[in-house]
């Protein structure tokens, strides 16, 4: 009998979660008007505390990394 309603709870819990679940998920679909990608500010750059931010990537002076092992 105790396993019986073990088997019973945890089917119960199972049903409720799926449930509880799907109601979550119909209830927040996706906003087909919504945007795919954020649009981009063109910026030639600004000063943030003496720091100059600007767009783009540019190639370093750095060795390249061969190896990620640290003792």
């Amino acid at each position: 009998m105790r396993t019986f309603l073990l088997k019973v709870g945890a089917t119960v819990l199972t049903l409720g979660t799926t449930l509880a679940s799907t109601l979550y998920v119909t209830a927040h679909l996706k906003n087909s008007s919504a945007p795919l990608q954020p649009s981009v500010v063109a910026t030639q750059g600004f000063d943030v505390g003496g720091l100059t931010v600007t767009p783009g990537v540019r190639q370093g002076d750095v060795r390249p990394v061969t190896s990620t092992y640290a003792s």
